[in-house]
């Protein structure tokens, strides 16, 4: 059995109870070094064979869980955050159907949620922003072409992008491109969850130069959008006139 595990945003005690059992249960455990941190590793049993999947390729991952398929074990795949989101799973899965071998997929906590904890925000504000765009700016891995970021831009909503904290100059361009202005709110999350964790508030055109005073080159997410800002309207759910179906409020 081959179990995918989201490792949650960093900190070790963010992880699924589920995901915490299963790793204490693996025989074979495969995890993201680059990104997951080590002390999820004290949940593994002893005798525990573990392999940092950084420097291997998909067919050196597929060769160790075949290895521990024919001993009758158990693998855990650790992946950072929530695996379904930049976890590249879905080729990993193919070929385990090849194979016949049973999987499964446990959630984790994804870093953008550990990004707004970090920042004591809400993405989804009153007459703000009610949608959230993931997504990342195009670099050495291309994105579809009506996925390029100045058109995710010109929604106008909530943005989080992974894996673009190299490109800054690129993102600031693609994002007033899109119709952002310089000083729309913005932030620079690093290691959000972690002990490390660094919170750097800025705007849309101040992003690479505070990645730069704060030498932020990778492990950060972009968050962008007036969420990050003071103005909002008051929540209808608990406005002492509004009637819902568990309440009868003052109105009319």
């Amino acid at each position: 059995m081959i179990h995918f595990i989201g490792a949650g945003p960093g900190a070790a005690d963010l992880i699924t109870v589920r995901g915490a059992r299963l790793l204490g249960e693996a025989d074979t455990i495969i995890y993201a070094g680059s990104l997951v941190n080590p002390a999820l590793l004290d949940y593994k049993k002893p005798g525990c064979r573990v392999y940092d999947s950084a420097s291997m390729t998909l067919e050196e991952v597929l060769s160790v869980m075949d290895e521990t398929e024919k001993a009758g074990g158990v693998t855990v795949r650790l992946h950072t955050g929530d695996p379904s989101l930049y976890g590249a799973i879905r080729e990993q899965m193919d070929a385990l159907d090849e194979r016949g071998y049973a999987y499964d997929v446990t959630p984790g906590v994804s870093a953008f949620s550990g990004a707004a904890a970090a920042l004591e925000a809400e993405y989804t504000l009153p007459d703000v922003s009610q949608s959230v765009i993931i997504t990342r700016m195009a670099g050495r891995t291309p994105v579809p072409e009506k996925e390029k970021l100045s058109l995710m831009a010109s929604h106008g909503c909530t943005m989080v992008l992974f894996l673009s904290t190299g490109l800054l100059e690129e993102v600031e361009r693609e994002l007033q491109e899109g119709g952002y202005a310089p000083d729309t709110p913005a932030a620079i999350v690093y290691k959000a969850t972690w002990p490390e964790e660094k919170v750097f508030r800025c705007t849309v055109g101040t992003l690479a130069q505070t990645a730069r005073e704060n030498r932020v080159t990778k492990t950060a997410l972009i968050t962008v959008g007036g969420f990050l800002g003071d103005r909002y309207t008051r929540s209808k759910l608990y406005d002492p006139g509004f009637t819902h179906g568990c309440r009868q409020g003052t109105e009319g």
